[in-house]
């Protein structure tokens, strides 16, 4: 079996689920290079997984020949540019989101695999590889539920997590772009349209200090459609039972419900508190089969020379739709989009 070689850029939580994904969970996948401005976590996978040549510069690391793809998981600032110079040298791209922090870069981004057509540029909007996700797309397709016309999305992070969130919470572009942004590409992939305006409420209700750096704990979005459908976006930080992500889709003949209780597993406990279903803890964990089946799909897609079906210019019009939200919530007003 010929296998893709793959270098990696950015060994942090998420990069470390890619790169082990890539080393021990997919047959058709070498991992050859990896790249982190921390020496010790480049290292950790060249002396633990015998990744063969690690870097800390990003530079240095794209002048491995050996490479034919490259999976960036870097800090959401740099991604934009690395896409650009990693599709210069002829590499093949998955980047994770978002695409860029600003409408601008995203548009860098857009021009870099426009010159590149030959190569194959695919965005981590991971959830749309869930296989609960996927069974309700195909059966929207197939018209189960008729005309889907509203899609309710809860996305609730972990209360005891934030810690270590607060730290990047200046950085982070705020709750719509950090959190909602996963939720709005689902939307725009269920109803099948781009969104045409937005109005959007939200606070600190918990942490104060995040309005330091205009950002909240909780907030709401509800988002009007182009083919007139509808999304309500409920989005927050503070969750104290794990991590919630939730979602409903409801078309004229059905519902689709998504994920009710975020349960770890099917294991019911009974104690004196009652009965008891744990809750998934964080995102890895609740998206653990997601990250493999889209890495799958991106390694496949490069062996067998097609393009993946999430494109950079979803990555451009989720963007788009989170600036015109943050909009929404600090002037309290109806944003259209352009």
């Amino acid at each position: 079996m010929k296998k893709v070689k793959v270098g990696i850029v950015g060994l942090g939580r998420l990069g470390m689920r890619h790169a082990n994904n890539l080393m021990f969970q997919i047959p058709n996948a070498a991992l050859v290079a990896a790249c982190s401005v921390r020496p010790e976590e480049a290292a950790f996978v060249k002396d633990n997984w015998g990744v063969p040549s690690v870097y800390t510069d990003f530079d240095q690391f794209l002048t491995n020949m050996e490479m034919e793809a490259v999976v960036i998981v870097s800090p959401s600032g740099q991604h934009c540019e690395q896409i650009g110079k990693a599709m210069a040298r002829g590499l093949h791209v998955f980047s994770e989101k978002p695409l860029g922090v600003d409408v601008p870069q995203c548009k860098q981004a857009e021009q870099a695999v426009e010159a590149h057509p030959e190569l194959v540029f695919q965005l981590g909007f991971m959830r749309r590889f869930d296989p609960s996700y996927a069974a309700a797309k195909q059966m929207i397709r197939e018209g189960k539920i008729g005309k889907p016309f509203l899609v309710k999305c809860t996305s609730l992070d972990p209360d005891s997590r934030i810690d270590s969130f607060l730290p990047f919470a200046p950085t982070s572009g705020g709750i719509f772009r950090d959190l909602t942004v996963h939720d709005i590409d689902l939307a725009r992939w269920l109803l099948e349209s781009d969104v045409k305006k937005i109005t959007a409420a939200g606070g600190c209700y918990k942490y104060q200090e995040l309005a330091d750096c205009g950002d909240v704990d909780n907030a709401v979005a509800l988002m009007e459609f182009k083919n007139g459908t509808v999304a309500l976006f409920d989005s927050g930080r503070i969750a104290p039972h794990g991590s919630h992500v939730e979602t409903e889709i409801q078309g004229t003949e059905g519902i689709l419900r998504i994920a009710v209780v975020p349960e770890k597993n099917r294991v019911l406990i009974y104690d004196h508190t009652g009965a008891v279903q744990q809750c998934t803890e964080d995102f890895l964990e609740r998206w653990r089969e997601a990250f493999l089946n889209e890495m799958i799909e991106f390694i496949n897609c490069v062996s067998e020379g097609r393009k993946p079906e999430v494109t950079v210019y979803d990555g451009t019009k989720c963007t788009e739709a989170t600036y015109a939200a943050t909009e929404a919530l600090r002037a309290g007003k109806t944003v259209e989009l352009k």
